[in-house]
């Protein structure tokens, strides 16, 4: 069965979304990439090569695949920073879908500054970009993201790079509730479990880098992150049974021959 996920004008069978940071090089960036069966790929575009063409270039890897690049404004920690990089790169590659973020703790937990990242949200909408915005757990403020233009909103799991997992399920329900647009589950994925869980939580998809590319053996973690937002996905939609503090049994004792 078809199980698109929409963003805006946009649409994917994937639901896995991988980045492009920590790999040792662009060839084992696509080489993962393509064995995660993600159709969409992150890019700091202040940190990896996507718009000049007299350098090594990550988008030459990818020019005979289907995957999508989705620029991200790491590294800016104001609204018009963010800003000003993607009106630069929407000129300098036509790329209008984005992922915004911007980090209001660059030293330590490297938490988003929200009250900066809607500012950027209202004027990118308003500049025809097609947005998925990164934000800490808040229900609120998630909401507070969609109605300044969001297409998706992109609550952490755990800091950036951390590999902790998930550390409040309730509150990636709670903003599935909150919001119409799709929910994102990004930063903090350890392993495959970790990307499973959040699918069964009910989000729409999960992004995640460091797992991957820091992974012993990125190629196999990349495939096993695939199996597992299929997996969890499918969980969610099949609807688990209900948790009970006591047993029942898998037989029925009514009729019971002897």
């Amino acid at each position: 069965m078809s199980d698109i996920l929409k963003i805006g004008k946009y649409e994917f069978t994937s639901r896995l979304i991988v980045g492009s940071g920590k790999y040792p090089d662009f060839q084992t960036t696509r080489d993962a990439t393509l064995a995660s069966g993600s159709e969409m790929i992150t890019v700091a575009v202040r940190r990896v090569n996507i718009t000049s063409p007299d350098e090594e270039n990550l988008m030459d890897y990818f020019k005979d695949t289907d995957v999508k690049f989705l620029p991200n404004s790491a590294g800016c920690t104001t609204a018009e920073e963010a800003i000003t990089l993607f009106r630069l790169t929407r000129e300098a590659t036509g790329i209008d879908l984005i992922k915004l973020e911007v980090i209001g703790d660059t030293s330590k937990t490297l938490y988003p500054d929200v009250i900066e990242t809607i500012k950027a949200c209202e004027v990118l909408a308003k500049d025809g970009f097609t947005i998925m915005a990164y934000t800490n757990d808040d229900p609120i403020v998630a909401k507070r993201l969609e109605e300044a233009g969001a297409h998706a909103v992109m609550p952490l799991a755990a800091p950036i790079g951390s590999g902790l997992g998930i550390q409040n399920r309730f509150n990636v329900v709670f903003i599935k509730e909150a919001v119409s647009v799709p929910v994102i589950v990004d930063a903090g994925i350890g392993c495959a479990s970790d990307a499973a869980a959040a699918m069964e939580l009910g989000a729409d998809g999960v992004l995640t880098n460091t797992a991957i590319a820091q992974a012993e053996n990125p190629i196999l973690m990349a495939e096993a992150m695939k199996h597992a937002v299929l997996a969890g996905r499918m969980s969610y939609k099949a609807g688990r049974i209900p948790k009970r503090p006591f047993a029942t049994a898998s037989s029925p004792v009514d009729g019971m021959i002897f």
